[in-house]
């Protein structure tokens, strides 16, 4: 008689639970977008930080896979993110959570900046503000690197497409070649997956 009960109680607590976890979703995401500057690669860090060492909602190999993936798609790499971890979390309501939290801050500040003001970054106090700005950026975009590159494999393999990785953006910013980091990232893995079949081929062969 009180299997019902039971049934609409944890029913009940599961949605509780739920709405618990998209609310998080929702405030940790605003959270990051609202205090980030500089763009996708600068929010790297903090997402790594709130979603990984905070809330272990995911784990550093995780994040580097995110990572990697996030940037081969279309958008913006720190939105993709951001609907990744939602989406682990709670399924799609958890991916919509996530990723309005991180565009809703940017979206009514910018709304709000261009509906009321004008020549907005000409205001010499914003200006100076700015420039303040763009150098916590770089400092935050070279945390996320020195993080990923930390938990990388330190294996032969890893670390020479880093290394000429590295040498061929710097290239072709000195040089302005025509190089984008898809088209990078995409040669990286069809050398890897070469290399894997290569090793993969000649173990068949001694078998």
């Amino acid at each position: 008689s009180h299997a019902p009960l039971v049934l609409i109680y944890g029913q009940g607590g599961s949605c509780v639970r739920q709405k618990k976890i998209l609310f998080d979703l929702l405030l940790t995401f605003l959270k990051i977008g609202l205090f980030t500057f500089g763009g996708g690669y600068a929010m790297l860090a903090m997402i790594e930080n709130s979603c990984v060492t905070e809330k272990g909602w995911i784990s550093h190999d995780d994040m580097m896979n995110v990572t990697v993936i996030a940037e081969s798609t279309p958008g913006p790499i720190a939105i993709n993110c951001a609907t990744f971890v939602g989406y682990r979390q709670a399924g799609l309501w958890g991916a919509l959570a996530a990723t309005l939290g991180i565009v809703l801050p940017s979206f009514v500040i910018i709304y709000s900046i261009s509906s009321l003001l004008d020549n907005f970054l000409e205001i010499a106090v914003i200006a100076s503000a700015f420039r303040g700005i763009r150098i916590g950026v770089d400092f935050l975009i070279l945390q996320a690197a020195a993080g990923m590159v930390k938990k990388m494999p330190k294996k032969p393999l890893p670390l020479a497409i880093m290394a000429a990785s590295f040498l061929l953006m710097l290239s072709a910013d000195l040089f302005s070649w025509r190089l984008s980091s898809i088209s990078l990232m995409l040669l990286a893995g069809v050398v890897s997956l070469g290399l894997f079949a290569a090793g993969a081929g000649k173990g068949g062969n001694k078998g």
